[in-house]
């Protein structure tokens, strides 16, 4: 992609109504998000550009990590029912709860999780990738459909950990 085609797409994000988007083509690869903020306050429009050398691999994919945002947070002390940890998406992608639509759910409202069992995949650029759980915990709410497209940073389960 040339200098001026990138600079024209920014300045068509930066004006669209869109808070992500993601482009690739060849080796080349931008991911752009609206609502993402850096730890020393950098603009959150700036872009992540990455040259592809080789596939990504499902192993080669961050293991996601619990969070707990501020908005989370002030909503648990609101409402006592919104206990426990929020698990959210490490990537953009489609959101799956069984391998295959004939299989049972990974898991289940109500079932006790061991650190390393899979949780759920998110299928990005046609590659499967697992979700595995960090801690041992119990499923309090499955926050997203089956089959419905996610953000990085979305929030998948609220659990407790055990």
């Amino acid at each position: 992609m040339e200098l001026k085609e990138l600079k024209e797409l920014l300045k068509a994000f930066d004006k669209s109504q869109s808070q992500i988007l993601e482009l690739e083509t060849g080796k080349f690869r931008i991911y752009l998000d609206k609502n993402r903020t850096f730890p020393d306050g950098a603009s959150t429009a700036t872009p992540q550009l990455q040259s592809q050398s080789s596939p990504q691999s499902p192993q080669s994919t961050p293991s996601p990590t619990p969070s707990t945002s501020a908005s989370s947070k002030s909503a648990s002390t609101d409402s006592p029912k919104e206990e426990g940890e929020i698990i959210s998406s490490p990537m953009v992608g489609t959101f799956y709860q069984a391998p295959s639509p004939d299989s049972p759910p990974y898991v289940r409202v109500g079932d006790r999780v061991k650190k390393g069992q899979t949780l759920c995949i998110i299928e990005a650029m046609k590659i499967m990738n697992e979700l595995e759980a960090e801690f041992d915990c119990e499923i309090l709410e499955v926050l997203v459909e089956d089959g419905q497209p996610v953000e990085f940073d979305t929030p998948l389960f609220r659990v407790k950990r055990v």
